[in-house]
């Protein structure tokens, strides 16, 4: 894992180094070596190009280490060539890093570029999009389009239930400011019955579920 680790980080060096030992093997007549060497060389440009860094990106992501999968990110210097579903994701992971860094406008653009692949492999990240999506224009107090995005996301489909029940609790929240309590509870119900287990979920529901008792219909 380690060497993969160095792989991916210094592919480029490989390549260069890949490629100067072919020459080498070509000038001592050496054709196996020569073969090899290209071949290899071939492999790591496709690989440069179309999946970057985005594995170890992953892992970073994985472990909680933000600057490091920041660091990482930064290393992909052609997103537009990234295998599609590859670059889905690379926007995607900028938009939650630009939400972090409270970079509004930038992970709105991020965002809006997943948006943009369509691909069948990727079809199941449309939902999870609108939602992120959303919840920018959230907190941008854009409260009319966050809500029209959230719905077509929940409609597009969430792959993952917590999510999906943010999606709801946000959805609940809103409908409860435009004084839409019945589709308010709709909504609060559909988030609990998908029983999260995410302790700052749980923690809005418990919230939310004092508004719901006092609220009207």
């Amino acid at each position: 894992m380690k060497f993969l680790r160095f792989y991916i980080l210094y592919r480029l060096q490989f390549i260069i180094a890949l490629i100067a030992l072919g020459v080498l093997s070509h000038f001592f007549l050496d054709p196996v070596t020569e073969w090899i060497c290209y071949s290899f060389a071939i492999i790591s440009i496709v690989l440069y190009f179309m999946m970057g860094t985005m594995r170890i990106v992953q892992e970073a992501v994985t472990d909680g280490d933000v600057e490091k999968a920041q660091l990482y990110l930064n290393k992909i210097k052609f997103p537009r060539l990234l295998f599609k579903p590859i670059r889905s994701g690379y926007y995607m992971l900028q938009s939650n890093l630009s939400m972090a860094s409270n970079d509004l406008d930038k992970a709105e653009s991020n965002i809006r570029q997943s948006l943009k692949i369509k691909s069948k492999i990727t079809g199941d990240m449309e939902g999870s999009n609108l939602m992120q999506l959303g919840f920018i224009e959230l907190k941008k107090g854009n409260t009319k389009q966050a809500r029209l995005h959230l719905m077509e996301a929940v409609k597009a489909g969430i792959p993952d239930k917590e999510s999906l029940a943010a999606a709801h609790l946000q959805l609940c929240n809103i409908e409860a400011q435009r004084m839409q309590y019945k589709i308010a509870k709709q909504h609060f119900k559909k988030a609990k019955d998908l029983k999260p287990k995410n302790d700052e979920i749980l923690s809005q529901l418990k919230q939310m579920e004092k508004q719901i008792s006092r609220m009207p219909g």
